[in-house]
């Protein structure tokens, strides 16, 4: 199996490393494993591409690039210029340091990179590990997301729904903020929404006198509508979350029609 395996945390974060443990068990004797992501950190870039300014890509060593740009991008850079054109069997996105559950899968360039392979034909998984006060005191914060991540990946692969619609199926994965030890299973569970928090802006004066504003996150321990994403992966729950790009509300459809007749 050829696997392609990018994230937007940047080629040095801990939690490639940690995909690239994972993908290297998944792909197994005689696999491959290309690496192409993004060499400066793209947290919040969602599903954006560079457009209209051109990227610089580099070969790190053997099957390995950093590309300057997006998740999407490396997807892209990975597909049509580094593999020519031959198509991985797969494509792992991740494993973000923070979660990408509830509103947060609107912002992520680890989903953005997952989109990007799905719009691409080509069977795709993000995979995001919850942070919290106990993974704080771990001696390896991703414990959970190294310990199971293989055989999610497997369950998926073995069990999943699959398909080559138009908008085709891809997964958002979540692991919980705890140890593997701790942790209670699989859940499949819809996108949620954290309820009292959102992003937010803080102005910050430069020694210049220059006003800037930070963007803020919300409370990540915010509560969640039971049973969604968020609120299995703080009651200790690896969430799987099956996804579509098409953003069409079609449980409003016909009754929007039928407001315009």
């Amino acid at each position: 199996m050829r696997i392609l395996i990018t994230n937007d945390d940047g080629i040095n974060a801990p939690g490639l490393e940690v995909l690239t443990q994972i993908a290297t068990e998944i792909a197994g004797d005689g696999g491959e494993v290309w690496t192409v992501a993004p060499a400066f950190e793209q947290s919040g870039v969602g599903h954006a591409i560079s457009y209209t300014h051109p990227m610089l890509i580099a070969k790190l060593d053997e099957r390995r690039f950093a590309a300057e740009g997006s998740p999407a991008d490396c997807v892209l850079a990975a597909i049509h210029d580094v593999l020519e054109g031959a198509k991985p069997d797969l494509i792992l996105s991740g494993v973000n340091r923070g979660n990408n559950s509830g509103e947060n899968v609107l912002y992520s360039g680890t989903i953005g990179g997952a989109i990007e392979g799905a719009l691409q034909g080509i069977p795709a998984i993000a995979l995001s590990q919850y942070m919290g006060p106990e993974t704080q005191k771990l001696a390896d914060p991703f414990d959970c997301a190294r310990t199971h991540g293989a055989s999610v990946i497997r369950k998926l692969l073995d069990h999943g729904l699959w398909d080559d619609a138009d908008y085709r199926l891809f997964y958002n994965v979540n692991f919980p903020p705890m140890s593997a030890a701790g942790t209670k299973g699989i859940r499949v569970a819809p996108q949620g929404f954290r309820h009292g928090t959102c992003f937010s802006t803080e102005p910050h004066i430069s020694p210049s006198g220059k006003r800037f504003l930070w963007i803020r996150g919300g409370a990540q321990q915010a509560a969640a509508s039971p049973g969604t994403d968020a609120a299995v992966n703080l009651d200790g729950h690896i969430s799987i979350t099956p996804m579509r790009c098409d953003l069409t509300a079609h449980d409003r459809m016909a009754e929007l029609e039928r407001a315009l007749a």
